[in-house]
């Protein structure tokens, strides 16, 4: 699992290198149903590298990635489950808030998990039992409750009807925490929280490759994470998140 971990992260680094070179002009984007949903000629680009890359690696893998409309099942095997580029709109916008996330089920479970920041040069990796590390060292959630804690959230702009219930509820953990942070990167957000930088990340709705990765990263990172409702992770559909510290 070590050498296929290497392997992923070499193959994401170069990815990296496509979005910190990408030239911006209107013809590279196009728009997807929903409010605020892009997709890149580069989100595309960076799936397909993934695709052939992550196969040749682990050949009996499926692969699910977000830019594509049917998705193998995740629980006959290996399923790579990748998000080419988590954070589309700020990629757009040259915002540097972006990442690229790669998370490897076994019948539907998180066993390794890497989310790679190639602004910052940061690769978040996780293998189930194994801890979680940012760049090779050991990394932990925070100690702080929630009081003193940075709240991360989504607005889950593609759901219309849950876009009102998002600020609610961001509203009430704003009057009982230190503060609240909104980035546009889900994947990113679960970094931090299993990095110790934030205490809570919620959003009501996320597909898997948002979180696939992520996910394992807060746990083996000594966190929690659950569906808003305190359930298990979907893996096969769409569903909320809640990840925190535990405190």
């Amino acid at each position: 699992m070590i050498n296929l971990e290497n392997e992923i992260q070499l193959l994401m680094r170069e990815c990296g290198s496509i979005m910190t070179e990408a030239v911006r002009d209107s013809s590279m984007v196009t728009a997807k149903e929903g409010h605020a949903n892009f997709v890149t000629t580069y989100d595309k680009a960076i799936q397909e590298k993934l695709r052939e890359g992550l196969l040749k690696l682990k050949p009996d893998a499926v692969f699910v990635g977000e830019e594509e409309d049917i998705h193998p099942s995740i629980f006959d095997g290996l399923a790579f489950v990748v998000d080419p580029i988590d954070g589309t709109t700020n990629f757009i916008r040259d915002y540097k808030q972006s990442c690229i996330s790669v998370a490897l089920l076994e019948k539907g479970v998180p066993v390794l998990g890497l989310v790679y920041n190639p602004y910052l040069d940061e690769m978040f990796t996780a293998r189930k039992g194994g801890g979680a590390f940012l760049n090779g060292e050991r990394i932990h959630v925070s100690d702080l409750p929630l009081e003193l804690g940075i709240v991360l959230f989504g607005t889950s702009p593609y759901y219309p009807e849950l876009n009102k219930k998002s600020f609610d509820l961001a509203y009430d953990y704003f009057k009982n925490a230190l503060d609240i942070r909104r980035s546009g990167s889900s994947a990113l957000d679960l970094c931090s929280i299993a990095s110790g930088r934030a205490e809570v990340f919620f959003e009501l709705r996320l597909s898997p490759w948002d979180y696939a990765a992520g996910s394992l990263i807060v746990t083996e990172a000594g966190g929690k994470v659950t569906t808003a409702e305190g359930e298990p992770l979907r893996f096969d559909c769409p569903c909320s998140v809640l990840a925190s510290n535990g405190k």
